[in-house]
């Protein structure tokens, strides 16, 4: 495994992080809802130590989906399980870079009265981290993220609220999820006035499906020592397919809809890949693996033995005549960035 500094902290993290949302839950998995057992679980857990992972990443609603209408799990589940897989011992936890994240829909507690359920008030902040601890049954996170922006909350009161869980030692770093890059430089410009340290990272759906990140997060994080991990890197698991062969599972709508636009592109992906003798999965990492500013893809693996496939994706080289290649067949974005590029 390779390992690189997270933004401009001075934390190591893996090039790859271990996703944790199907654990108990439902995820789409290469255009299928998926979810793992609590057993698997702990099992891909365990492998991935063992391959040089130590850079996990989970949320306090994963767990629970609506799904068709109907509310399906239980959100805090999955923090349950990497709580429970944790108890084992063995310095598990010891080993472990954990990022968990807070700000989206939980359910609504008997005891807030009128405060939503959601959202990143400082009132919110403090509840959901304690929940979040009790779960995962540790004192501390590494990395704390918020999961959405709340632009109903100012940012003075979203970095005291942060900033008292950094200086009590029960958070080290500060994160962000699904940011816009002016988003990356407010946050960044109130911390730096309050002399804090603030965001070290930003987590942001990236893939060669949806590069439009280029135009704007990518270019403001670099900019403001950000590192970026990755939310979705296979596209749901589309881009792990071999579309030029017959599909005999059945789609989501969404992975249907997605696949119907991408086919002809899916195609020449895969006839590339082909010629690479590489798997598209660990290609479509290699992809963005090659990016400075990614510091790790947060991947999905729903068996050992697929985690244990895509730890090939970390020694993958890809040559300037390849990269120029996926351009042709992913191109750019067109969209001029207010942020500089270097």
């Amino acid at each position: 495994m390779k390992y690189g500094y997270l933004g401009r902290s001075g934390m190591r993290v893996s090039r790859l992080c271990l996703g944790t949302a199907a654990f108990g839950g439902l995820v789409s998995k290469q255009g299928e809802y998926a979810s793992i057992s609590e057993k698997e679980a702990f099992r891909i857990m365990d492998a991935a130590l063992d391959a040089g992972i130590n850079f996990f990443d989970t949320a306090n609603v994963y767990g629970g989906v609506r799904h068709r209408g109907m509310d399906m799990g239980q959100r805090g589940i999955t923090e349950e399980i990497i709580g429970r897989w944790f108890a084992q011992g063995g310095n598990r936890r010891e080993k472990v870079v954990l990022g968990t994240k807070v700000g989206r829909v939980f359910e609504q507690d008997d005891l807030d009265g009128p405060n939503k359920a959601q959202g990143l008030s400082l009132y919110k902040i403090r509840r959901h981290f304690e929940a979040s601890l009790r779960r995962l049954q540790t004192d501390h996170i590494e990395l704390y993220q918020m999961h959405h922006v709340d632009r109903s909350v100012g940012w003075d009161e979203l970095w005291e609220a942060l900033e008292s869980l950094v200086r009590q030692g029960k958070a080290d770093y500060i994160g962000s999820c699904n940011f816009a890059g002016t988003d990356l430089q407010k946050a960044q410009a109130v911390a730096k006035d309050r002399r804090f340290m603030g965001l070290i990272s930003e987590q942001q759906g990236y893939n060669l499906l949806n590069r439009y990140p280029e135009t704007d997060v990518l270019p403001a994080a670099k900019e403001l020592g950000i590192g970026v991990t990755i939310w979705s890197p296979l596209a749901r698991g589309l881009l792990a397919l071999d579309v030029t062969r017959p599909i005999t599972r059945t789609l989501t709508d969404d992975a249907q809809m997605l696949l119907d636009n991408y086919r002809a592109q899916m195609e020449q992906f895969s006839a590339l890949c082909r010629d690479l003798g590489e798997k598209e999965a660990n290609v479509a990492l290699a992809w963005l693996l090659a990016n400075p500013a990614v510091a790790s893809p947060v991947i999905g693996p729903s068996s050992v033995e697929e985690l244990e496939d895509t730890l090939r994706a970390v020694d993958i080289h890809l040559d300037e005549s390849v990269m120029r290649r996926i351009d042709e067949i992913f191109p750019r974005p067109q969209e001029v960035s207010m942020f500089k590029k270097s």
